[in-house]
C-alpha cells in the first residue's frame, strides 16, 4: 500500500515562509498528478495546489502568487513552498494524487501567527 508522509510544517509569523515535503512510497509522484490540500480548523479539506505529470501547475485563488508546488520524481517527493504566509493559511496540510486515490497521511500542521 502506498504511503504518504508529509513534513516541514511548524509555527511561522505572518509574512514568513515554510517549505513542505511529501514523500511517497513507490513511484506515485511520477505516475499521477499530485496535489497539496489543507484543512483549516473546523472546515473542510480543500485543494490548494496541483501539479500535472507534465509539470503544469494550478493554484487556489487564495494562495496564487504566494505558494509554489514542485516535485522530484527521482526522490518520489512533492514540495510546497509557501511564502508571504497569512494567519488564514493555518491548517493541516496533506498531499495526495489529484483526484485523490490514496489513503491520507498524517498531514503536517502549519500555524501562522499575526
Amino acid at each position: 500500500q502506498v504511503q504518504l508522509r508529509e513534513s516541514g510544517g511548524g509555527l511561522a509569523q505572518a509574512g514568513g515562509s515554510l517549505r513542505l515535503s511529501c514523500a511517497a512510497s513507490g513511484s506515485i509522484v511520477s505516475s499521477f498528478p499530485m496535489g497539496w490540500y489543507r484543512q483549516p480548523p473546523g472546515k473542510q479539506r480543500e485543494l490548494v495546489a496541483y501539479i500535472s505529470r507534465g509539470g503544469t501547475t494550478n493554484y487556489a485563488d487564495s494562495v496564487k502568487g504566494r505558494f509554489a508546488i514542485s516535485r522530484d520524481n527521482a526522490k518520489n517527493t512533492v514540495y510546497l513552498l509557501m511564502n508571504s504566509l497569512k494567519p488564514e493559511d493555518t491548517a493541516v496540510y496533506y498531499c495526495n494524487t489529484e483526484p485523490t486515490r490514496l489513503t491520507w497521511g498524517q498531514g503536517t500542521q502549519v500555524t501562522v501567527s499575526s
